[in-house]
C-alpha cells in the first residue's frame, strides 16, 4: 500500500462483517469516489505511521492533507467528506460534541466484537 497525496484515505477492517457493511453504506453515497478507500484485513499496510494492527484495532482516517486521524474524530473528519453526511460532520466537530463522539466510539470498541459475531450470524 502506498500512502495517496492529497486523497482522503479511510482504513478499514475488511475482514470484519460489521464494518464491511458500514462501510459499503459509505461507499454508495455521492462523493464517496473521491475517496481513498483501504482494507487493512489483507496484511499488507505499510505505512510509517500506522501499522496493520494498529489499523485492526481502532478506525483510521488520513486527510487530505496527510493527517492520521483516528476513533471517533475519524468519523466525523469521514462525514465531513461525504455529502450527504457533511452537516453532521460539522456538527459533531463543535468541541463538546467531539469529545462525546470520542467518547462514544470508546466505549463502542470492547463491544466491537460481540456486534460482529452478531453481524457474521444475519
Amino acid at each position: 500500500m502506498t500512502e495517496h497525496p492529497n486523497i482522503f484515505t479511510v482504513y478499514y477492517d475488511g475482514s470484519c462483517p460489521l464494518c464491511i457493511k458500514e462501510i459499503s453504506f459509505y461507499r454508495r453515497l455521492k462523493d464517496a469516489d473521491k475517496i481513498h478507500w483501504e482494507d487493512v484485513s489483507t496484511g499488507s499496510l505499510s505505512l510509517e505511521d500506522l501499522s496493520c494492527d494498529k489499523a485492526m484495532a481502532r478506525f483510521h482516517v488520513r486527510d487530505k492533507d496527510g493527517t492520521l486521524i483516528d476513533g471517533g474524530r475519524a468519523f466525523i473528519a469521514l462525514w465531513k467528506e461525504l455529502p450527504a453526511f457533511r452537516l453532521l460532520g460539522t456538527v459533531c466537530s463543535i468541541p463538546i460534541i467531539r469529545w462525546s463522539v470520542d467518547k462514544a466510539y470508546n466505549i463502542f470498541l470492547p463491544i466491537r466484537p460481540h456486534l460482529q459475531r452478531f453481524a457474521q450470524k444475519r
